[in-house]
């Protein structure tokens, strides 16, 4: 039945046409057997013979393309019909195209053409049963089946004007959604741009922040380099390791700067007092997994009950990794928050793994949809899920997010610990 449906819609002319071969099929049957009636009414002589196979003709051809040009066949219609009344062509099954034409064109958003075929249907039957009077029946008879027929073209324009309403309030409707749908994706792609620029302002922090360690353990090297050469060698070792480690949050901030498309460059010279114009001093480290506890506990005074567990060995991180972790704990607890509803509690588990850090953030709240997920954010711009997702592939990792069975909200995060180089 789809494909019926399908060839409907894509070949309309073809089915239109396909009913007026079967008018013409039942137009020829009733001039066949006009030919042969004696009755009265029925065009019997020759001039109204030859009148009626033009006629049936044209009237098959309004049904046929009654689609492809409606106006026109509109005028045809009301041309060959003018041409019956003249000529006195008895009303036959041909003329029933002048109903579908009635339809055809109160559905189409062409104005005069639809008026016009109002007036139409409301003269078109009056006419009719003035110019082929049935002399056997009662003058009321008459009256009521001029009325009958009136109604039923009256009806024919009505829906096809009701028709015509509604496929112009579905085509709001798509052209609404289609229009919301390419605004919720400029909105998330400017929210991807604004969420990396936020995080390379913070790589850049971490990375002076490194810098500015390597500066201080350089100066105390140097100080100590004749009389402790032993603290100097330490103090170079700690260059070194540290050295590498810029190098690689380095990588990771040329990588999210490349990502944004130049949105995250201006924005990392910018504006949040972080930037170091005055002076390393001015650096500072961004929050760890070791600041995950004062994070827990500011929740818990707010309210949340949250329980905090962590398992493995704790081991020092790569910066990167340990900004990630604490930012998508930060903002797990940020959505339970809003959206997990009243006596809602988390919980959070931080798993160290011999090539990766593992991280759980749950809820056991009314879950909201990950739509509201996506639309929060820590700083109400919209980032939300946007932001994690953002984040955990900046560092190489995996997310997944989504219902948590028995109700509540899940994100797991998974960060590889091995540092590239």
């Amino acid at each position: 039945m789809n494909r019926i449906y399908d060839f409907i819609r894509r070949h309309p002319t073809w089915v239109d046409s396909w009913w007026a071969v079967l008018l013409l099929m039942m137009s020829a049957v009733w001039l066949v057997s006009s030919v042969q009636s004696d009755q009265s009414g029925l065009p019997q002589g020759p001039e109204e013979q030859i009148a009626a196979v033009p006629i049936v003709l044209a009237m098959c051809t309004v049904v046929a393309l009654r689609r492809k040009v409606p106006e026109k066949m509109l005028v045809l219609a009301t041309g060959t019909g003018v041409a019956q009344v003249v000529t006195h062509v008895d009303i036959g099954p041909s003329n029933f195209a002048m109903l579908v034409i009635v339809f055809t064109v109160a559905s189409r958003n062409i104005r005069w053409a639809s008026r016009f075929a109002l007036c139409g249907a409301l003269l078109a039957p009056t006419i009719a049963a003035l110019r082929w009077p049935n002399e056997n029946q009662s003058p009321a008879g008459a009256i009521l089946g001029d009325v009958f027929m009136t109604v039923t073209f009256v009806l024919a324009w009505v829906l096809g004007d009701s028709l015509r309403t509604r496929r112009a309030y579905y085509a709001q409707l798509e052209e609404r959604a289609t229009r919301l749908e390419k605004e919720r994706e400029a909105q998330t792609k400017i929210a991807s741009a604004a969420e990396r620029a936020r995080i390379a302002r913070e790589l850049h922090d971490v990375v002076a922040h490194n810098v500015s360690v390597m500066v201080v353990q350089a100066d105390g090297a140097a100080y100590v380099l004749d009389s402790a050469p032993d603290q100097a060698k330490q103090a170079l070792e700690t260059i070194s390791g540290t050295g590498r480690q810029a190098l690689a949050e380095m990588r990771r901030l040329l990588g999210v700067l490349r990502t944004g498309e130049g949105a995250a460059v201006g924005a990392v010279g910018g504006g949040d007092g972080r930037s170091g114009r005055d002076g390393i001093g001015e650096y500072l480290p961004q929050p760890g997994v070791e600041q995950l506890s004062e994070l827990i506990e500011q929740v818990r005074g707010a309210g949340l009950a949250v329980q905090f567990t962590v398992e493995g060995t704790p081991r020092p991180l790569p910066s990167s990794v340990e900004l990630t972790a604490y930012r998508v704990v930060q903002e797990a607890l940020t959505n339970t928050r809003k959206h997990g509803g009243p006596e809602v509690g988390a919980t959070v588990r931080l798993r160290y793994d011999a090539d990766e850090l593992s991280l759980l953030a749950e809820d056991d709240g009314r879950g909201a949809e990950r739509a509201l997920y996506e639309d929060g954010g820590t700083d109400g711009l919209g980032h939300g899920l946007i932001g994690m997702r953002e984040r955990v592939g900046m560092v190489g990792g995996s997310l997944e997010t989504g219902p948590r069975p028995g109700g509540g909200f899940r994100i797991s995060a998974v960060l590889p610990l091995k540092a590239a180089h």
